[in-house]
């Protein structure tokens, strides 16, 4: 059984009415991964701000919490998780350091390295973070079964792969 008409089909409707020379198949796919994506993001805010995190806090957080104990990355490779410049990873860690949530150590296997390691503050912040997300996004998902969400993610898995 189809679902009711949504936004998105009375939106194409319109523009099929109005210039039944396009094709407007992506924007059944895409707006409604556009339309999605926004409430993605408000649940993304909201689990985060409970946690007294900025997301940018999280992506820096959860990139040493996937690390393991001791729960520590060179600056570069926070980069690499990340996707940001070396400029704003360093505003980035100075600013968690001023916050008590991380420290920097120096490598000492090389003097002129250093480490980002993650304090116990910010390890229960990021646990908590990551808690609250994963409830929030099976909310979003709910309506879909099990072996529908695979298929999903299948098909995004496959669309997604060129722009990684």
């Amino acid at each position: 059984m189809m679902p009711a008409h949504d936004e998105v089909d009375r939106i194409v409707d319109a523009w099929l009415r109005e210039r039944p020379d396009l094709d407007f198949a992506p924007l059944q796919v895409l707006s409604r991964v556009g339309r999605l994506s926004k409430h993605l993001d408000r649940a993304r805010r909201t689990a985060f701000s409970r946690s007294e995190l900025e997301s940018w806090e999280f992506d820096v957080l959860s990139a040493l919490r996937r690390a393991g104990a001791p729960y520590e990355l060179s600056p570069k490779a926070l980069l690499q998780q990340t996707l940001v410049s070396s400029g704003t990873m360093t505003n980035r860690i100075d600013r968690l350091v001023e916050r008590g949530l991380v420290t920097r150590r120096t490598d000492p296997n090389d003097g002129r390295g250093i480490f980002v390691g993650m304090n116990p503050a910010g390890l229960t912040r990021v646990d908590a973070a990551i808690t609250r997300l994963v409830d929030a996004e099976a909310e979003l998902l709910s309506t879909l079964s099990a072996s529908d969400q695979d298929r999903l993610a299948g098909l995004l898995r496959k669309l997604s792969l060129d722009f990684d």
